[in-house]
């Protein structure tokens, strides 16, 4: 779903994300199986953003939004042009 990064801020904070902030990620290979104490919305603002969960990617590009939920089991990796990825956490 694409959607500006003003909107999607309004929805984070509508349904309950604290700690928004965009942050700026260097290109890295995948940081390995993990999991967070809590759920994570993130929309792509520049370069890509991959998830994997269950052995399956996905990569997501600008404008993209994708969702993790709390304790879900996955990785991330960062393109070779790095990214900038505006996040929200839920408690």
């Amino acid at each position: 779903m694409n959607t500006n990064a003003q909107d999607f801020e309004a929805q984070l904070r509508a349904e309950g994300y604290t700690e928004i902030e965009t942050k700026s990620y260097d290109p890295r290979p995948a940081n390995g199986d993990h999991a967070h104490h809590f759920s994570v919305r993130g929309m792509v603002v520049d370069g890509t953003f991959t998830v994997t969960r269950d052995n399956k990617p996905v990569t997501y590009r600008p404008g993209e939004t994708f969702a993790v939920a709390e304790g879900e089991i996955h990785f991330e990796e960062i393109g070779p042009g790095g990214a900038r990825v505006l996040t929200g956490r839920k408690y």
